[in-house]
C-alpha cells in the first residue's frame, strides 16, 4: 500500500498537468456582433459557444473578445494591430462588416481589408486555416431599428457582403457559416431582437450557436 499510494497520487498529479497543458484557447475577431451589444456577457455568442463545447468535453478557455461596437474594417485591423498580440490560438473567428456596409463604404474597401483580416485570423491560428471560421454579417434591415431606412436595400447590400466575404473565405480554404437566413427570422419575431431594437437578443445567438457549434467541434 506504500508503495501503490505515491504512484497513484503520481498519476492523478501528472493527469491533471496533462490536462491542464491541454487547454485549448479561442480567439473571437469583430464588431458589436461579437461583443454582443445590448446583452448581457453571458449571452455572447463567442461565450455560447464556449459553454456549448465545454458541455461536450472539450476543454477550452473563456474567448479572447478583440471587438467593439461600430467597428469597420479598418478599425478592427488598427485595434488587433495595438494589441500587439503574439499568441497563436487554436481556435479563431471573424465577424465583420456590417458597419463598411451602414457607413457606405466603397466595396473595394472590404475587399481588401476584409482580406487582410482573414489572413490574420489564419497568422493567429499558428497559420491553419482549419482552425479559423467566419460568420456572415446578419441583415439588420429586418429589425425595428431600420424600418424606415429601406430594409430591401440593406438586404440586398448585406447579402453582397457576404457573398463576398464567402468566395474569400474559399479562396483560403476558411469555414464559412452563412447565419443571415436565421438573422431575417427576426422580422417576425421580436423576441429575437434586444432592447436597442436593432442589434440580436441571447435568443438569436442561442440559435447562431445552435447552428454552428458542430462543425466547430470538428474544427479543434
Amino acid at each position: 500500500m506504500s508503495v501503490l499510494f505515491p504512484f497513484l497520487l503520481y498519476l492523478s498529479l501528472a493527469l491533471n498537468q496533462n490536462n491542464m497543458e491541454q487547454e485549448k484557447s479561442y480567439l473571437a475577431l469583430g464588431d458589436s456582433y461579437t461583443i454582443g451589444e445590448s446583452v448581457d456577457e453571458k449571452e455572447r455568442w463567442p461565450v455560447l459557444l464556449v459553454n456549448q463545447l465545454k458541455n461536450s468535453n472539450v476543454n477550452l478557455s473563456n474567448p479572447k473578445i478583440i471587438a467593439t461596437t461600430g467597428w469597420t474594417t479598418n478599425e478592427l485591423i488598427s485595434a488587433i494591430n495595438a494589441q500587439n498580440l503574439d499568441k497563436k490560438f487554436d481556435l479563431v473567428s471573424l465577424l465583420i462588416g456590417v458597419n463598411n456596409q451602414y457607413r457606405g463604404y466603397p466595396v473595394d474597401q472590404y475587399i481588401n481589408e476584409f482580406e487582410e483580416l482573414l489572413q490574420t485570423a489564419i497568422r493567429f491560428a499558428n497559420d491553419n486555416p482549419s482552425k479559423v471560421f467566419v460568420l456572415s454579417i446578419p441583415d439588420y434591415g429586418v429589425t425595428p431599428f431600420a424600418s424606415d431606412r429601406n430594409p430591401d436595400k440593406i438586404g440586398q447590400e448585406i447579402d453582397a457582403y457576404n457573398a463576398i466575404a464567402e468566395a474569400i473565405c474559399k479562396k483560403y480554404s476558411v469555414r464559412f457559416f452563412d447565419i443571415t437566413p436565421i438573422s431575417r427570422k427576426a422580422k417576425m419575431n421580436a423576441e429575437l431582437v434586444a432592447e436597442d431594437g436593432l442589434h440580436p437578443s441571447g435568443k438569436m445567438y442561442k440559435q447562431w450557436v445552435d447552428f454552428i457549434w458542430e462543425d466547430v467541434l470538428k474544427m479543434i
